[in-house]
């Protein structure tokens, strides 16, 4: 059984698979041994696109792009008070400081999000989601599952197929220190406030 399906952005449909075409090309060459994992990764990232510009597309009533909407949506699920330092932040975004510090700004700037010094730690900034925050990912959250994260078409155990193999891809680059299945749950619990590092 498939979940329902949403039609992906895209220019065009092509009457052929560019991927499988760069594929034959890479054989043709003499690059048989690199040839899957050429098609694999850039499969990956033509995947990633399409699912960025539907998200995207989703988001965009709601004046969020997906990357200020993850920082909300962390905030929001910090149970224990609704705030992390932007270190925390940049950490489980798994990006750069300065990225934090612009998706920030504009959140501050639309009142989705307020910056607070930290209680203890005269170095640290906090960003707190504020109310009009709080309603805005709940409703970005609700649009996001019925357009974009349940119209994946995969079967379920297709996708937890998926999922299993890119945790793999992710470890072996020490995206995270452990394959144990309990890993993010522990991980997203500790999502208190503390010093940054």
């Amino acid at each position: 059984m498939y979940v329902r399906f949403a039609a992906m952005p895209s220019q065009r449909s092509l009457s052929f698979d560019p991927v499988m075409a760069a594929r034959e090309v890479w054989k043709s060459k003499g690059w048989g041994e690199a040839s899957t994992g050429m098609a694999a990764v850039t499969s990956i990232m033509r995947a990633h696109q399409l699912f960025l510009a539907q998200a995207n597309d989703v988001l965009r009533p709601f004046d969020l792009t997906f990357a200020r909407y993850e920082v909300l949506a962390w905030l929001a699920w910090n149970a224990e008070c609704g705030s992390l330092s932007l270190s925390q932040i940049a950490e489980r975004l798994q990006v750069t400081p300065a990225t934090v510090t612009s998706a920030i700004d504009r959140l501050e700037a639309d009142n989705l999000v307020r910056r607070l010094p930290h209680p203890s730690d005269a170095r640290t900034t906090l960003a707190e989601i504020t109310t009009r925050g709080r309603r805005t990912v709940a409703a970005a959250t609700a649009e996001l599952n019925a357009k974009v994260f349940e119209t994946v078409q995969l079967s379920r155990t297709e996708l937890e197929s998926l999922i299993r193999l890119l945790v793999k891809v992710r470890v072996e680059a020490g995206d995270f220190s452990s394959a144990h299945p309990k890993a993010w749950s522990a991980a997203s619990k500790n999502t208190g406030t503390r010093k940054s590092s």
